[in-house]
């Protein structure tokens, strides 16, 4: 077992130096060995989204998780929370085992360990008060002040989905009342405090619990092996013909494109770069998991024949790292789906739940 593990560990630190992303803290030095191994998973999974530095909004307006305010009142169990189970309806994956990702409790243990390792200030005074506020006066406030970047009824917007369940189970009244009074500097989140008052601050925050009610997405059963997924099969027609119009990356190939080639019968993979939590939740038909942070399990079963169609959410920033990773393997014949699920989805493309492509 413990020759086993300095493996993960090398392999952790070949795959963070590959990417560039070893840098996750400037004084790994002072790091202890769990909060090392935290800034390894955390270059190899979060960086992409949450940036090196933990500065945010990398990709997908992804929040700023090493922002003072932030570490201040979020508590250990709310970050191992929204690591272990991610944020049903956006691109915030399930990244713990029992969900269908690839983090044990351990892991997840050391990225809350290393998160802490940003979290230089005290703990916030947090008013934990049940809300006395009028739910219609928060919904006049939420209109003027908050739909534009949170989104109608909290989800759908551009920034964090604050009207989600999983996240409202989560998140305390003291952390919902610090974040809007203090706000985040620096970030596009302003602080309210002054503005609304603490009537105001009350009455948004009663609108925000109720909402509280909506389903929690459901737990994805395990797989029946742990993480890497088995790769289904690859190529799709692989008889058809080579597809027509496929941009070679860095540069993208449109989804009407690549739904126009499948339909001709092409000979292509899809490759779905996120975590296979995101893909037993839903995925485009006839895609395979291939995980953006570690593709090498699937390197050699891969045609190098046919064109590899790389996706994901985000919509690049996944799929780009493991197009990017599978160039430097040897594939010639990579191209990144441009608009992600999302769009696909929403064109009804044709999409696929559970552990078979």
């Amino acid at each position: 077992m413990r020759f086993q593990s300095l493996l993960d560990f090398v392999s952790l630190v070949v795959a963070c130096v590959a990417s560039g992303t070893l840098e996750c803290s400037s004084s790994q030095e002072d790091l202890t060995p769990t909060q090392r191994r935290g800034a390894l998973l955390y270059g190899r999974m979060c960086a992409v989204c949450h940036g090196r530095a933990g500065d945010g909004y990398a990709a997908d307006q992804a929040p700023a998780l090493a922002h003072p305010a932030f570490l201040a009142s979020a508590s250990d169990d709310y970050l191992r929370a929204a690591i272990s189970e991610g944020r049903g309806g956006t691109t915030m994956s399930a990244w713990a085992f029992e969900r269908g990702g690839p983090l044990f409790p351990d892991d997840v243990a050391a990225l809350v360990s290393f998160l802490r390792s940003w979290d230089y200030g005290p703990p916030a005074a947090l008013d934990e008060r049940p809300s006395a506020g009028d739910v219609e006066r928060g919904e006049g406030i939420f209109a003027r002040d908050c739909v534009r970047c949170h989104g109608t009824s909290g989800v759908g917007g551009p920034y964090v989905h604050i009207g989600g369940g999983d996240f409202l189970t989560r998140a305390g009244n003291g952390f919902l009342r610090h974040a809007i009074v203090a706000g985040r500097p620096g970030t596009p989140m302003p602080a309210f405090g002054s503005a609304l008052g603490i009537a105001g601050v009350d009455d948004t925050l009663a609108l925000l619990r109720s909402w509280q009610s909506r389903p929690v997405a459901a737990s994805q059963s395990l797989p029946a092996s742990p993480p890497p997924l088995p790769l289904g099969p690859v190529p799709l027609n692989p008889k058809g013909p080579e597809p027509i119009g496929f941009e070679l990356f860095p540069k993208t190939t449109r989804a009407d494109v690549i739904k126009g080639q499948l339909d001709r019968g092409a000979r292509l993979a899809l490759l779905d770069a996120r975590a296979p939590s995101d893909y037993m939740r839903e995925h485009i038909a006839g895609a395979v998991s291939v995980p953006f942070y570690d593709p090498q399990p699937y390197v050699s079963a891969l045609p190098r024949n046919s064109w590899l169609v790389c996706y994901c959410a985000c919509p690049h920033a996944e799929s780009g790292q493991l197009a990017q990773k599978l160039q430097a393997s040897g594939f010639s014949k990579v191209t990144v789906l441009d608009e992600g699920l999302g769009f696909w989805r929403a064109k009804n493309y044709g999409t696929h739940a559970g552990l078979d492509p």
